[in-house]
């Protein structure tokens, strides 16, 4: 049986809702949540991980995958999608997923045991001078297990949206030196948090999978090349264990005048005011998954595909990223 699993920033989903939680029918936002039904439902997921997700409340009173449900039920009602979230974030864009029920059960096991939750502060060298510094993830990583309707496990899954590289402030060139080098090392931290999640479960034979908007691609940059490492390699591992290294389902993206290729996002330079194509939306699989036909769901690359040109309206403005699906064989 092959299952489609796909990961989709969905922009700010959090403003598509009422403040009670049920979903906008009118206006801008009821159009866009349209929009971005139209993208799920010809994507048709096995299981999707959300990124920028409606609110979970501490107090439980409305969370995301209660909403999520709701939003599932109104814009697509011909799919009975179940939705599960984690641990709160202690900012206003969630990490979820939906998923059907008839496919896969999917439960929330976060590590209690000897280890550290995602919810609290952990300990790292960034540095590589023999000194762990505290971080914490702003957005808790959601730590899913994957299995058959009848329990059979499959894999687990870590749905991540680690920290951004972008410097929203007015600063000097001096502060935006500084901002960008801590900002990197935070980036650091949270990937290598969760590449010592991938390790915990790999050990044990588990497969696993990390997916989300890392905010980092498969090269090295200026600050990269600084600190000697990045945030894509940190999750994919460490080469003197070949057998524990994940693979993307994406090809290696390539370096054009535009920026990369493939690529499920873009920023406008500060410096030059020009867009850039950049990847940094992954699903990163363990080798002991057998996938394919990974693709970026972006209009502008899959020409050849009637299925996302004619959503290629909605792609467009649905959401500030595309989609990334590939097929898994269980």
């Amino acid at each position: 049986m092959k299952l489609k699993i796909a990961v989709y920033n969905v922009e700010w989903m959090r403003n598509l809702f009422e403040t009670d939680g049920t979903p906008t029918t009118t206006g801008k936002d009821g159009e866009r949540s349209k929009q971005l039904a139209e993208v799920i439902d010809a994507m048709d997921p096995d299981f999707m991980g959300i990124v920028e997700g409606p609110n979970t409340l501490v107090s439980g009173a409305k969370t995301a995958s209660a909403q999520l449900e709701a939003w599932t039920q109104h814009f697509i009602p011909s799919k009975a999608y179940k939705g599960i979230h984690g641990f709160p974030s202690a900012g206003q864009q969630e990490l979820s997923a939906i998923y059907k029920p008839d496919k896969l059960k999917v439960l929330f096991t976060p590590v209690t045991e000897n280890g550290k939750r995602f919810d609290e502060p952990f300990l790292v060298d960034t540095t590589n001078r023999l000194i762990k510094e505290q971080y914490e993830h702003y957005r808790p990583p959601l730590e899913l297990s994957l299995l058959t309707p009848d329990g059979q496990f499959i894999s687990r899954v870590i749905v991540a949206h680690t920290k951004s590289k972008g410097i929203f402030d007015m600063v000097d060139y001096a502060r935006f030196e500084q901002i960008s080098a801590r900002d990197r090392l935070k980036l650091f931290a949270e990937c290598m948090s969760i590449r010592d999640r991938c390790d915990t479960y790999l050990k044990k034979g588990q497969q696993v999978m990390v997916m989300g908007d890392i905010n980092d691609g498969f090269d090295l940059d200026f600050y990269e090349n600084k600190f000697s490492k990045s945030a894509v390699e940190i999750l994919l591992g460490d080469t003197w264990s070949p057998e524990l290294i994940l693979k993307s389902v994406l090809p290696k993206p390539r370096l054009g005048s535009y920026g990369y290729t493939p690529n499920s996002s873009r920023y406008k330079d500060r410096i030059t005011g020009d867009q850039i194509n950049v990847l940094i939306d992954h699903i990163l699989a363990s080798q002991g998954l057998n996938f394919s036909n990974g693709k970026v769901w972006n209009p502008y690359l899959e020409k050849d595909d009637p299925t996302i040109q004619n959503l290629r309206t909605q792609l467009l403005n649905a959401s500030d990223h595309f989609p990334v699906m590939v097929e898994i064989e269980i």
